[in-house]
């Protein structure tokens, strides 16, 4: 009896370990919210208002331009991967738009980003684009377009797997039209986790590649782009020069252990963008990686 009830006990909490594991997706992204919580509770009482206000707005940015970029890069990528297979077979158009596509891939992502924003300036600096959402979602489309070859790559490694497989022909050869395998057997059908943990470390390497521009157009690293012709974002907030005061005050802290409590109440703009950024990338990073583990991609 002892026996069974030690067998029956262990596996419940080998049950109960699984369970957990299977769902620290949803438990890092449920931190992941908590953490904004607690900062934002924190700050709403130590910190000015207007302060406090310029965070919620820049965190706000960050986080709308890079769920943008995310959505507009599946619209590129999707039509982009079945029109990619469809051509396939004229080898001419075929190359003429793999060539172009490799020398979009050839770009470091933070330079296209870097060129996106100059003409962006170009727009703004001619009054064509004016109002903050405007520019909010010029900025997602700069992003989109430089991080949408991830996708697409994903797409097409995808489709070139299941025509390898028995599956393709026999789909086909049941009168299954070809368009209709792909985009909803293959893609939607056997591929939709695969195409969710590619978008979520997308959103993660959006909001690093805006928090990085925007850092480097704000410290004036670029001389052909201001910070001052787009909204407040986390990466813009951090090359503030109060933000930065902040960031140097944890270094005098390490030589001050007494000054450590003032961190928290004195300098609280710069660490909480600084944690934001910090955080919400490596929650980021974590969701992506445990789905990816959970759904054994």
């Amino acid at each position: 009896m002892y026996g069974i009830f030690t067998n029956r006990t262990a596996m419940k909490t080998f049950e109960t370990a699984l369970n957990l594991i299977q769902k620290q997706d949803r438990l890092w992204l449920l931190g992941w919210m908590a953490g904004m919580a607690i900062v934002w509770t924190w700050d709403y009482f130590f910190l000015n208002a207007p302060a406090l206000r310029l965070i919620e707005s820049a965190f706000l940015n960050t986080g709308l331009v890079s769920l943008l970029a995310v959505f507009f890069a599946l619209l590129w990528s999707w039509p982009a991967a079945v029109t990619l297979h469809f051509i396939e077979s004229k080898r001419p158009v075929y190359m003429s738009v793999i060539f172009f596509l490799n020398i979009v891939r050839s770009v470091p992502q933070i330079l296209g980003v870097l060129i996106g924003y100059t003409v962006l300036t170009v727009l703004i600096e001619r009054e064509l684009l004016e109002s903050s959402d405007a520019k909010l979602w010029a900025m997602a489309l700069v992003i989109s377009f430089v991080v949408f070859l991830e996708l697409l790559d994903s797409l097409r490694e995808r489709i070139r797997w299941f025509q390898r497989s028995d599956f393709y022909p026999a789909m086909l050869v049941s009168g299954v039209s070809e368009s209709r395998i792909i985009q909803y057997d293959i893609l939607w059908k056997n591929s939709r986790s695969h195409i969710i943990n590619k978008l979520i470390a997308m959103f993660g390497t959006a909001v690093f590649l805006q928090c990085s521009i925007d850092f480097i157009i704000s410290v004036g690293l670029s001389t052909e782009v201001s910070s001052q012709n787009f909204p407040a974002t986390l990466g813009s907030l951090l090359a503030k020069m109060d933000s930065k005061k902040d960031i140097l005050a944890i270094g005098n802290s390490l030589f001050n252990p007494e000054y450590i409590p003032r961190l928290f109440t004195t300098h609280l703009q710069g660490i909480t963008v600084a944690f934001l950024i910090v955080f919400s990338l490596l929650s980021i990073y974590m969701i992506n990686r445990v789905f990816a583990l959970r759904k054994r991609l």
